[in-house]
């Protein structure tokens, strides 16, 4: 199995939505009722890469999951914060694909300056849970019964993670087209394949 991990691209929306619209159908791991049309897919991975990485993870040309990091909050001073997530492919999952994209997604991250990482996850999933705390977030608090999707409430647990050193000033971030023809970008892409 010959896997690499990429930036995602505009064509990959469709692959991408395949994986994640049964999420949103079937679960409440995403709080989305129904799955966003293939357009608008198409339109938060071109949002999302103008300022933070959105990765995939390949398998002999088939794409199994996918990571991507966001604003946290549109304020300023959560410039330097990002929300991340990932999403297997349900035949792909306890594989390994979500460690090795949080590997990089976390690495780029912290290339392009972020220096806190957080992430929300429903409640219960034991298995996010586990994914997070391995890369060392650490539970902060939970949101009781927020969200109504399935014909039940569901709780959030937050959870958060440094990811860079803290500067007296947070540094400016860095767009991927200012670093993605740097080795330290190469090598934060490629750490989720590392043995």
């Amino acid at each position: 199995m010959s896997a690499v991990i990429r930036l995602a691209v505009e064509s990959d929306a469709a692959e991408l939505l395949a994986i994640y619209a049964p999420i949103v159908r079937e679960t409440a791991v995403s709080f989305e009722l129904e799955p966003p049309s293939l357009d608008e897919y198409r339109r938060r991975i071109v949002a999302a890469l103008e300022h933070a990485p959105w990765l995939v993870y390949e398998s002999d040309a088939v794409l199994l999951g996918y990571a991507h990091a966001g604003p946290f909050r549109p304020r300023p001073a959560y410039r330097s914060t990002v929300e991340v997530t990932v999403y297997v492919h349900s035949e792909a999952r306890r594989r390994g694909v979500g460690r090795a994209l949080y590997a990089s997604l976390l690495e780029c991250s912290c290339v392009l300056g972020y220096r806190a990482a957080i992430a929300a996850i429903a409640l219960p999933n034991d298995a996010s849970v586990r994914l997070h705390e391995s890369f060392g977030f650490r539970a902060v608090g939970v949101l009781h019964r927020v969200g109504f999707k399935l014909g039940r409430w569901h709780d959030v647990g937050w959870w958060e993670r440094g990811i860079g050193p803290l500067t007296a000033d947070a540094p400016r971030t860095k767009t991927i087209a200012d670093v993605r023809d740097t080795r330290e970008w190469r090598d934060a892409v490629d750490r989720g394949l590392e043995p």
